[in-house]
């Protein structure tokens, strides 16, 4: 799994920020998972948020634009995307990787990653933070948003 050598990691006080959790609607009981890590972190550090659903992964980055262009001081980005017998996964992976990395370079502002890319659907069942899962990467998304947001904040003062 890729949480090897993740950082431990205590929960930061975001009180003021807001932030905005964009999810796709593709395998559902994967993504509610991270979107129940993010909302844990969320809450435990006093940000501000909303959850919007999109329909799926290829959409976030243009969501995730227009809530950072909107005033959030960060974005989630949540998303499934399963491996199938066709070049489809590669495109929509792509997409959503490039995408949201350009948005975060266009507005200055984090994009917490948590799009997950996956060979099948055990794969998300273990990165979801379920009982059991071996990571949770909802919640490992929020918190890098929070911390890069918290020190863009501090490094313009």
């Amino acid at each position: 799994m890729s949480g090897h050598g993740a950082p431990k990691t205590e929960i930061v006080d975001a009180t003021g920020l807001r932030v905005v959790v964009v999810a796709g609607t593709w395998h559902e009981v994967i993504t509610e998972g991270l979107i129940s890590g993010a909302e844990r972190v969320l809450t435990a550090s006093g940000a501000d948020y909303t959850v919007v659903r999109v329909a799926g992964s290829f959409e976030l980055p243009v969501t995730a634009k227009t809530a950072l262009e909107a005033g959030a001081d960060a974005v989630i980005a949540l998303g499934v995307i399963i491996r199938g017998g066709t070049p489809h996964f590669e495109f929509v992976s792509a997409a959503a990787t490039d995408g949201l990395t350009r948005v975060a370079l266009d507005t200055g502002k984090p994009v917490g990653f948590g799009v997950l890319t996956l060979d099948d659907e055990q794969q998300g069942i273990d990165r979801a933070g379920f009982d059991g899962s071996r990571e949770d990467k909802g919640a490992e998304a929020a918190d890098a948003a929070l911390r890069t947001a918290l020190t863009l904040r501090a490094l313009r003062g």
